[in-house]
Parts: C-alpha cells; sequence; structure tokens
C-alpha cells in the first residue's frame, strides 16, 4: 500500500511537497479506509511545511484556515486539504483551538486527532506512521480515543457524535472506557453548533446500521434538544431505503423526535411531518373518484389524508376497492 492507491491530485499534492524538501503524508480517514481495503474518499494531507510555504508552492491555493495552518488546494480530483503539523491548546469553546503552534513532529501531530484509528499516516513507501495501534484496533473493530477520552471529547464535544458515527459507518464498536466518556461529557454537546448535530445524525441515520443513533441518546449526546422516552425500538431501520427523508421519518416516528429542532431544508421537515402528503397522489381513487362518490370540497381533502394514513401502514390495500370499503 503505497501513494500510488491515492487519486492523482494528492499525489500531485504530496509530491510536490516532498519535491521541495518537506515532508508530506496523506492521514486519517484515507489511510483507514485504505486499511480497510476501501476507496479513499476524501484525502487529507499533512506536512512539515507552513501554510505560507504551502501557498507559494501552490499557485490556486486557498487560505481556508491560515491561523489553523490549513490550505486547500483545488485539483482535478476535488479539493485537498493541507494541514501544517501542529500542537494545539486551550479549548475555550468546546470546538475549536485557541492557540496553534507550528513546528512539531508528526507523532505529535497524530497525538491531537481523534481516534486512533483516524491517527496514522502513510509514507511515500507505504510504511505506516501509528503510535497509537490504530491498526490494532481496525482488527479489533473498536473506536478508541488517542489517549484521555475526557481530555479529547473536552477539546472538541463533535467528537462524541463522531464517535457513534464512525461505529455506525464501520460496523465497530465504541470501545469501553471512550464509551463510559461518552456519557461523563454529553453536556459539552450543548456547545455544538445545531448543524453540526444534523449532519452527524444524518451520517448515522444513512448508515448500514442507522438504529446506532440509539446509542447517542443512551449516552444522553441529544438530551438538550428533546426528552426521549425510556424506550425506543428502532429495530428495523436498516431495512428502510437509505435516503434522507425515509430514514428522519422512520426515527421521528418512532422517537417522538420534532424535526424542527434541528435546521432542515423545508423539503425534509414537510416530508416528515406530512408523510400523506407523498401518498395522496399515489391514492387509487383520485380526488374524481371522491367527487363521484358524493364527496365535496374539505370531505374530500380529509378523506385523501385519511386513506394516505391507512396506506403509509398497508400500501397492499392501495386499492379501489379496498379504499371504497375503508371510507
Amino acid at each position: 500500500m503505497t501513494w500510488k492507491a491515492l487519486n492523482a491530485g494528492a499525489r500531485y499534492c504530496l509530491e510536490t511537497l516532498t519535491g521541495a524538501g518537506c515532508a508530506a503524508y496523506p492521514v486519517g480517514g484515507c489511510v483507514r479506509d485504505l486499511l480497510l481495503g476501501r476507496m479513499p474518499g476524501d484525502v487529507d494531507v499533512c506536512t512539515a511545511a507552513r501554510p505560507e510555504q504551502v501557498m507559494a508552492l501552490f499557485p490556486r491555493a486557498v487560505p481556508t484556515g491560515l491561523q489553523h495552518g490549513t490550505v486547500t488546494v483545488p485539483t482535478e480530483d476535488g479539493n485537498i486539504e493541507i494541514t501544517t503539523f501542529r500542537r494545539e491548546e486551550g479549548y475555550a469553546d468546546a470546538r475549536h483551538p485557541g492557540r496553534v503552534e507550528f513546528g512539531v513532529s508528526i507523532e505529535e501531530d497524530l497525538s491531537r486527532r481523534d481516534f486512533t484509528v483516524n491517527a496514522m499516516a502513510l509514507t511515500a513507501e507505504g510504511k505506516v506512521l501509528d503510535p497509537f495501534d490504530g491498526q490494532r484496533d481496525l482488527e479489533k473493530k473498536i473506536i478508541r480515543c488517542v489517549g484521555d477520552p475526557d481530555k479529547r471529547f473536552a477539546e472538541d464535544a463533535l467528537r462524541m457524535l463522531r464517535a457513534v458515527r464512525f461505529a455506525a459507518q464501520l460496523g465497530f464498536e465504541i470501545e469501553e472506557n471512550t464509551a463510559a466518556a461518552l456519557k461523563r461529557n454529553a453536556h459539552r454537546v450543548e456547545k455544538v453548533s445545531r448543524e453540526r448535530i444534523k449532519a452527524e445524525m444524518e451520517k448515522t441515520l444513512l448508515s448500514p446500521r442507522p438504529q446506532m443513533v440509539g446509542q447517542m441518546i443512551a449516552a444522553g449526546l441529544l438530551s438538550h434538544l428533546y426528552a426521549f422516552p425510556p424506550r425506543i425500538d428502532l429495530s428495523g431501520m436498516e431495512k428502510v431505503p437509505p435516503t434522507s427523508l425515509e430514514r428522519w421519518r422512520r426515527f421521528c416516528s418512532a422517537t417522538g423526535f420534532p424535526i424542527t429542532s434541528l435546521p432542515v431544508e423545508r423539503t425534509l421537515r414537510r416530508g416528515v411531518e406530512h408523510p400523506e402528503a407523498a401518498v395522496i397522489p399515489t391514492l387509487a381513487l383520485t380526488a374524481q373518484d371522491l367527487m363521484d362518490l358524493g364527496l365535496k370540497g374539505p370531505e374530500i381533502s380529509a378523506a385523501q389524508r385519511k386513506l394516505a394514513f391507512h396506506v403509509l401502514e398497508k400500501p397492499e390495500e392501495n386499492t379501489a376497492e379496498k379504499l371504497k370499503e375503508i371510507l
């Protein structure tokens, strides 16, 4: 496994940096995915080069986060984020470091990352730099924090939601100490924006194990959004079509969760709150049929909604004869 497994855009960035005498590595999720035999989606690069050096090497680079050492380079294979090796301190808002220091080693850079499976880098020769046993945790199929989980979650509360999301996507379990720290630090999620919470919940819902969102609930990570009932049945969610609308609708139906507590687009909100609306045009009885049966104005609308809710529960009964019987 070498850099040849990466897309051409990522290889161009890595080779440009190393050609200029700057140490550089693909890091994080892309290394994890390669070790799992998956094609990486996004490729993140870390380097000893300082942000101003990176900007000079790539004329089209965009300074997307210079204060944190991050520069984005557009390539034909998508944007590549290049971040300078750094040390972080002072997370006053439980999300972002107050101070960043460059000039550290790749090993120290890896030490600030969230989970062991995301704290690996790859050399050009194919050697995996793995100071925290991420490869072992991949084999054991566990999500474990780098170092002290309480410290990791105090630095960035979003990591708690990401722990559950990674476990759902990868088919892993959350390591015991990390899982216990989720509950101890759950209150910190209140400082995470609702846009980010929605994104992590949705990625979990769209994963092969959408029922894992129940671990977010059990750990108390969503308690500030809604008072969930003590017993929730999310079984069978993996059989629901993997679309945002279908999975959110099933989740909200099973838990009573109000979709309006999160910033969602109007189409999704309406689809969750009014599932019958999409069924009405598919009913075996049309509005004209209902008029022929003697219904008028508001009666037709009420009948359509009633029939649509019935068909949602029993789609096999969407026949003219059965709907007439129901009416």
